[in-house]
């Protein structure tokens, strides 16, 4: 999605700042002397919110407002220009998704009785919104109704296509978790063709990933003395995940055969030392993995565009694909 001006809640305008003001600025003797929608700059900032700025305006008129009475002349000239917040409370795109599915423990099979249940899914724009000033947000979330332990978030088509290219894991997983609750004709063309993402950038994706991590870790061992041990436990898990993918072209999201070894981690039985002998051995096999991978270099770029092209196509209609 296309950046846009962000207003952080807390954010104190600088000196120097161009500004509009959002009602119409009085002189001493209550008598408009700028309309709503006048330009200035300013020239003092409050330590707060709670305080007025102080604007000169072209003129060299100065005059206190409030932070509720100004907006940013970036963000004023952009007006509701790719407002995604604007497209997802007129549009109904909750009932654009075109696939649902379950991940996290509960696909991993690591889950306990304690375990959220977290969806993950696509959904797909109408091409109107898709073609508009407005534009579309990149994904959807939502925490689930009151009572339900878990989260929902849905990503646009081309973004999670894009994703699943670059071999991000959290994306293929969406693509092969056994947990499926929901696909239209659209979307069981695209898990038809998960094989396309598949290929030796998986190597760098995961195993480049885990390395970074277990290094930050080591510098939290030596500085608190403490790693968050669930974290531990689905970076092993990723490695696991990222060795069966270049040896078979699968990718494996339940794991529950190495259950007992990865629960023994989460659940801080396992040394440290054997966690990194462990992960060095893994890491070992990765690299003999990739040496003898039948994965092609890339993914299959044109066949994943042909589809998203379809997609589009298909998006002018009323019905969902």
């Amino acid at each position: 999605m296309k950046s846009r001006v962000h207003n952080s809640p807390n954010l104190i305008y600088s000196v120097g700042t161009q500004v509009v003001a959002l009602k119409a600025v009085q002189g001493s003797d209550g008598q408009a002397v700028h309309p709503a929608g006048a330009v200035g700059v300013v020239i003092r900032s409050p330590r707060d919110r709670h305080h007025s700025y102080r604007i000169r305006f072209p003129d060299g008129f100065e005059a206190p407002l409030h932070h509720h009475n100004l907006m940013l002349l970036a963000e004023y000239k952009q007006g509701a220009i790719n407002d995604s917040n604007k497209a997802l409370s007129t549009h109904g795109l909750f009932d654009r998704v075109i696939y649902r599915c379950v991940v996290g423990s509960r696909a991993f099979g690591l889950d306990t009785e304690e375990s959220d249940t977290d969806r993950r899914g696509i959904y797909l724009p109408p091409a109107e919104l898709q073609w508009s000033l407005y534009g579309v947000p990149e994904q959807l979330e939502n925490d689930g109704p009151v009572g339900w332990k878990g989260e929902e978030c849905y990503w646009e088509l081309q973004k999670f296509l894009i994703m699943a290219l670059k071999g991000n894991p959290n994306i293929l997983e969406c693509l092969y978790t056994p947990l499926v609750e929901h696909a239209t004709p659209l979307a069981e063309e695209l898990l038809a063709m998960r094989d396309a993402f598949l290929s030796r950038l998986v190597y760098q994706t995961y195993n480049g990933y885990v390395m970074s991590q277990f290094k930050r870790m080591q510098a939290d061992l030596r500085n608190q003395g403490r790693v968050k041990p669930k974290h531990v436990m689905h970076l092993i898990r990723l490695l696991l995940s990222g060795i069966h993918v270049l040896r078979t072209g699968f990718v494996p999201v339940d794991v529950g055969q190495h259950r007992e070894r990865l629960f023994a981690i989460k659940s801080e039985q396992m040394p440290w030392n054997d966690i990194e002998a462990w992960r060095k051995q893994l890491h070992a096999e990765f690299d003999r993995a990739l040496e003898s991978t039948d994965l092609p270099e890339r993914p299959d770029y044109e066949r994943v565009n042909e589809f998203l092209v379809k997609a589009r196509c298909l998006a002018v209609e009323e019905e969902l694909p």
